[in-house]
């Protein structure tokens, strides 16, 4: 017999009969028995999660006693995280302070490139920094070198050469190929602040608000594989949770439907803004807001303007990333996204369709006044409702928080602690030990 015979007469109807009769009443219902079992289990178990707001995706639990949102079992969280000291490692004061030492870290937290600075002290604080180089799962190198670069601490070819200086200094970067090695760079630049960074950080973890999609640059500093990105440092004066800068307005007594608060810095999409708050003074403010000199716009007459309007519009400018979106989760306006290409923290764990609106950066203009004007308000108090609860993933604040964009980051470096042990350089035995072709276990490369 033909194997094409031998296989119809496998799946042939009279087959599938003939054994379809071995299955007894009893199988059957006992069948019926364990799916209804699993259907009441599972709408029982989706039911005891269901105060968890819709911008929160499964992953993503509320305590019973807290709004928060939490990653986990925070017990499961298990990180030794070593950080180098400044006066460890040759050059690396350079990195913090410039080549004259004048740049106070206080300076530099202020910005809002102010990451930097909060997530090395919030490391030198965390329960999970270890001071014992060998029982460390990563290693995070402290430099404030935007902030440097910006008050003209270093420049660009001294960032480089301190860079490399720096890390010929580190064996253990050396040992892992600066898998285990964590920096921060926190601006539209992202890791290209440093020159060469291709050659020695590209399999380092990278923490940026920056998914650097769209730079001018042959290659892009970004790989969702390894990196991470991280939220804007928005100020403190508006994250903190009592005595807050300014408070939000009810939506009855904003005076704007939208606003742009920034400069056109000769930006395609941000320029049509402008132009369409000429055209449509009533609905869209974009008022010719001044950075330095005498009239410079202060803080809080920043936020006044912000929280005057039921949607905050965030264009891309040098980059894709916008501190503004951030900001208009404090003031409570719903942020309307003006960036094709930008990349958004947690996104594994925060429906973004529920807090915010994304909008083509090629559709700005009257269609996009008459789409906001459209949403009624019950809508944008929901969406505002939903932000107020995420928005803790925004505040830099200790481990000891429930809920905080640093919190968050321990979360997303377990995950990438368990991903680079599995690489082409790495090899496991039976009992879950990570070894190299040496044999050697990974701790002691």
């Amino acid at each position: 017999m033909s194997s094409n015979n031998k296989s119809t007469r496998l799946f042939s109807p009279h087959h599938h009969h003939a054994a379809s009769t071995q299955c007894t009443r009893t199988h059957q219902i006992g069948a019926l028995v364990l799916v209804a079992a699993t259907f009441f289990l599972t709408r029982l178990f989706d039911h005891s999660l269901s105060p968890c707001t819709s911008a929160l995706r499964s992953s993503f639990s509320v305590s019973d006693h807290s709004n928060f949102p939490q990653f986990g079992d925070r017990a499961q969280l298990d990180l030794k995280i070593y950080v180098y000291d400044e006066n460890e490692i040759e050059g690396l004061k350079l990195l913090m302070y410039g080549r004259d030492g004048k740049i106070s870290a206080d300076a530099c937290v202020k910005g809002q490139w102010g990451s930097q600075v909060k997530i090395h002290r919030l490391l030198l604080q965390s329960r999970f920094r270890t001071k014992r180089k060998e029982e460390a799962d990563l290693f995070f190198v402290p430099s404030y070198v935007k902030c440097v670069r910006m008050m003209g601490g270093l420049n660009d070819k001294e960032i480089n050469q301190t860079y490399v200086k720096v890390l010929s200094q580190m064996p253990y970067f050396r040992l892992s190929g600066g898998r285990n090695h964590i920096f921060v760079f926190p601006s539209g630049a992202g890791a290209h602040l440093f020159k060469s960074w291709s050659t020695y950080l590209n399999r380092s973890i990278i923490l940026t608000p920056e998914g650097d999609r769209t730079d001018k640059r042959d290659i892009s500093a970004f790989n969702t594989w390894k990196d991470i990105i991280i939220p804007g440092n928005v100020d403190d004066g508006m994250t903190a949770a009592n005595a807050r800068l300014i408070d939000p307005l009810p939506l009855s007594n904003r005076k704007y439907l939208a606003n742009y608060l920034g400069r056109a810095q000769g930006k395609v999409g941000r320029m049509r803004l402008i132009e369409l708050a000429r055209q449509n003074p009533d609905k869209l403010e974009s008022p010719d807001l001044k950075f330095s000199g005498p009239d410079k716009l202060g803080r809080t007459e920043y936020f006044q303007h912000l929280r005057n309007a039921k949607f905050c519009l965030a264009p891309r400018g040098e980059s894709s990333w916008t501190l503004r979106f951030y900001e208009s989760f404090f003031v409570e306006c719903v942020p309307v996204i003006l960036s094709d290409q930008i990349e958004l923290p947690f996104q594994n764990v925060v429906d973004y369709t529920q807090i915010s609106i994304k909008w083509p950066l090629t559709r700005i203009g009257p269609q996009l006044l008459e789409y906001l004007e459209s949403i009624p308000d019950k809508v944008i108090e929901n969406l505002i409702a939903n932000g107020r609860r995420v928005r803790c993933l925004w505040v830099y604040a200790p481990d000891s928080e429930s809920c905080s964009a640093f919190i968050a980051i321990l979360w997303e470096l377990q995950k990438k602690v368990r991903r680079f042990h599995q690489s082409t350089e790495t090899f496991w035995l039976h009992n879950g030990s990570i070894i190299n072709r040496d044999l050697l276990e990974f701790k002691k490369w």
